[in-house]
């Protein structure tokens, strides 16, 4: 079913490294390329969507292409070249990331007043800021735009068969591998279009024979949310990495057609991993997907414009235009209000407590209504809720009635309020609470709050041929939390994803010094982290991770519990 707007780079020749994640050029005839790497990073509104991927390849200098199915015809303006920096930049942000804590002087006394400084270690609440040409003929392929784009002559091809668009391409030159035409048979039969970017060597410079080609973006509008990528097991010659960036306001992806895992985090590691940081992430991940068969890995879920700790500068609104805010429609649109009316409540709990906390999470129960607004504009209604709250504060029973017609919505709901923590009860019975919940809506300015808004999130899927049954699918995930230096009442950090009602996960890693000084007073306090007694205190990301050594870390040994 790929009637949708996301695109699949096709290539050709030798086998990709591990470091693409799909596809192969098509070449000039006889010629032998390599596509040695590929980053993605997708922003999504509503039925837009952005891709921007950047590709090197290895090669003569001669005439080669991309060809990319793409669900519509696309015009010139929806195409643009970008800078190359703009992708490690991503890379960088939402990397796996190692730091180092020093345990500070146990008998150390803040003034009256002075609270710790949380930030440079890692524990703030809401993390800080970072710094060819021709007709068709007799083939059922037709030329519906041509265009040229920086180093890039562009024409957008229809074709009625997948032979007919081989032939097509052969005959203007481009040798097609024998497996391509049966895996583009599905494209060709879902009406898509294919959009062939060929590359003018003259205007390309190439280094150690590598083109520095610049990174295409291309926008487009879809319902689907997908990424195409069994394309590039035409010549997958073993296990591939890939890495995809979404960004999206106040909200997370998964991908709803493969099991989705968290990685592991908050792991404290020996002091050895700093020289081995890549090696030991790589371990990690491979033992995360031996115990989670087939999962993509979520390794990063935060807002753009905020890090804690930060491995680099975080994303600043003009590279939020550069990667697709300024083809996102954002001007306006339909925002949603949720008013929560005073709770009618029967047994010993005060009202105005549980009124507290429900204010205090209103915005995880707004957050249902938007994600299920993605598919559908939501309608104005009231939503009567009713839950019990047992004498320790929690939610043993919830029962929704509306007559809105979502149960996306009310089964979001439901798990929201489950994971309610109300103030103890002091007498023994169970706390009966019925409220309203009123959804409201109408135009909003979200332009001034788009930045703040954004949502990072990263996923690492590593493959081999048999892996891969379908192409990616992409869906709205709820909020999670971890990797931060909050222990939520237990003395131990959670290496788990929570539900939240914001995102603030990440792959976090430690070294932790303690402290080697004196100890003198009477009540000491252990435990309290932070930067180093001198000199800066630097974050280290794993990056280029696809290249990282496999199979020689004894991980076991590199953790500390």
């Amino acid at each position: 079913m790929l009637n949708h707007a996301l695109l699949a780079l096709i290539a050709i020749a030798l086998p990709a490294s591990a470091s693409a994640f799909c596809g192969f050029y098509v070449g000039g005839a006889n010629a032998t390329l390599h596509n040695s790497a590929t980053q993605v990073v997708m922003m999504r509104q509503g039925t837009t969507t952005v891709l921007s991927l950047q590709n090197d390849y290895k090669g003569p200098p001669k005439d080669f292409a991309l060809v990319v199915p793409v669900p519509v015809v696309v015009k010139k303006a929806q195409v643009k070249t970008l800078p190359k920096h703009i992708f490690a930049r991503v890379d960088r942000l939402a990397a796996p990331r190692l730091v180092e804590y020093w345990e500070q002087d146990p008998c150390y006394q803040p003034p009256t007043g002075e609270g710790m400084v949380f930030g440079r270690i890692g524990v703030g609440g809401l993390g800080m800021r970072g710094t060819g040409s021709g007709g068709g003929g007799g083939l059922g392929v037709t030329v519906e735009a041509k265009f040229a784009v920086g180093e890039y002559e562009i024409v957008v091809l229809g074709a009625k068969e997948a032979a007919g668009l081989d032939t097509w391409l052969r005959q203007n030159g481009y040798a097609i591998p024998e497996k391509a035409p049966a895996l583009l048979a599905p494209y060709v039969a879902q009406g898509m279009k294919f959009f062939v970017a060929k590359v003018n060597p003259k205007k390309v410079k190439f280094k150690a024979g590598r083109a520095m080609l610049s990174p295409l973006r291309i926008a487009y509008e879809s319902k689907d949310f997908r990424l195409p990528v069994r394309l590039g097991l035409i010549n997958s010659g073993g296990a591939q990495d890939l890495i995809v960036h979404i960004l999206a306001r106040n909200q997370r992806y998964e991908v709803a057609n493969y099991p989705n895992v968290t990685i592991p985090t908050n792991l404290d590691v020996v002091d050895a991993v700093r020289g081995r940081f890549n090696e030991f992430y790589a371990a990690l991940f491979d033992r995360t997907r031996a115990e989670n068969p087939g999962a993509v890995v979520t390794e990063y879920a935060w807002q753009s414009s905020k890090c804690d700790p930060c491995p680099g500068p975080t994303l600043n609104a003009s590279d939020l235009a550069t990667l697709g805010a300024d083809a996102i429609p954002h001007a306006t649109r339909i925002g949603y209000t949720l008013d929560l009316p005073k709770p009618i409540v029967k047994g010993a709990l005060n009202r105005s407590a549980i009124r507290r906390v429900t204010q205090r999470r209103r915005r995880a129960l707004l957050y249902c209504v938007e994600k299920d607004a993605v598919r559908a504009p939501v309608k104005p209604g009231d939503i009567a809720l009713k839950y019990m709250i047992d004498p320790q504060g929690r939610v043993t029973t919830v029962k929704i009635k509306t007559g809105i017609g979502r149960p996306n919505i009310e089964s979001c709901i439901s798990r929201q309020v489950k994971r309610w923590r109300f103030p103890k009860s002091k007498g023994t019975g169970l706390v009966l609470v019925d409220q309203t919940l009123r959804i409201e809506h109408g135009p909003r300015r979200m332009q001034s709050r788009s930045i703040n808004d954004m949502v990072l999130t990263r996923m690492h899927y590593r493959y081999s041929p048999g892996d891969l049954g379908e192409d990616l699918v992409f869906a709205p995930a709820e909020p999670i939390t971890g990797g931060r230096e909050v222990h939520f009442g237990s003395p131990r950090l959670s290496t788990t994803a929570t539900p939240a009602s914001q995102n603030f996960f990440q792959a976090r890693y430690a070294i932790r010094h303690a402290w080697a000084g004196e100890i003198s007073c009477k009540d000491p306090r252990r435990g309290r982290w932070g930067g180093p007694p001198s000199g800066p205190n630097p974050t280290i990301p794993a990056t280029d991770l696809a290249e990282a050594k496999r199979g020689a870390l004894d991980l076991k040994a590199m953790l500390v519990r």
